[in-house]
């Protein structure tokens, strides 16, 4: 079953248009790559602590949102401080730490229906070669994918952990890709069938 993350409130991003939202993550993704600059990445940490805030979310949520990725990002922060020193790791570590909660604030005020009508309202103008449609649905299960890949995964690892294998990366990601695969190929064979109604 496809779930989304949205935690329901009455805030002032919740009420946002999707579309102005998605716009916003992009100009602050992109800020954050352009502009290498300890200054503006602690802004940028500031600008999504304070939405936390005002969208009335926990730390705990913020932590869920990253918590999937911690693995990942330990191993970033210790290649980069092989290569690049303390200071880079710690950089590069925040940095794509903020673009995760960034991310997920977005998908934590927004239903995942509204994702669609607000790609949508993005491509409005695009050519009328451009296959809205198909760009809107392909975003959306992008999206409804996420929640689905994070409880796959933890459900793999607890499984894993009962027996004495959570610390094996192929024993995690082996079960994980075939499950993704198999949900995937499912999904594709309901859109198909639905189509051919």
């Amino acid at each position: 079953m496809l779930t989304d993350l949205y935690i329901p409130g009455d805030s002032l991003l919740h009420r946002a248009r999707p579309a102005w939202k998605l716009a916003i993550l992009f100009l602050y993704c992109t800020a954050l790559f352009v502009v290498t600059h300890p200054v503006v990445l602690t802004l940028g940490l500031l600008l999504v602590a304070l939405g936390y805030g005002a969208a009335g979310l926990s730390p705990r949520d913020a932590f869920t949102a990253i918590r999937p990725a911690l693995f990942v990002l330990v191993i970033i922060f210790a290649a980069q401080l092989w290569l690049a020193g303390l200071s880079m790791a710690v950089y590069v570590t925040l940095r794509l730490m903020a673009l995760l909660l960034a991310a997920a604030l977005v998908t934590y005020t927004t239903r995942a229906s509204e994702f669609t009508e607000g790609i949508m309202a993005l491509l409005s103008r695009a050519p009328a070669w451009v296959p809205k449609d198909k760009i809107a649905l392909a975003m959306s299960l992008v999206w409804r994918f996420i929640p689905l890949i994070r409880a796959q995964f933890d459900e793999v690892r607890e499984a894993q952990r009962a027996r004495g294998l959570e610390r094996n990366m192929l024993a995690l990601l082996v079960p994980l890709v075939v499950r993704t695969l198999k949900t995937a190929d499912e999904v594709a064979e309901a859109i198909t069938a639905r189509s051919l109604d």
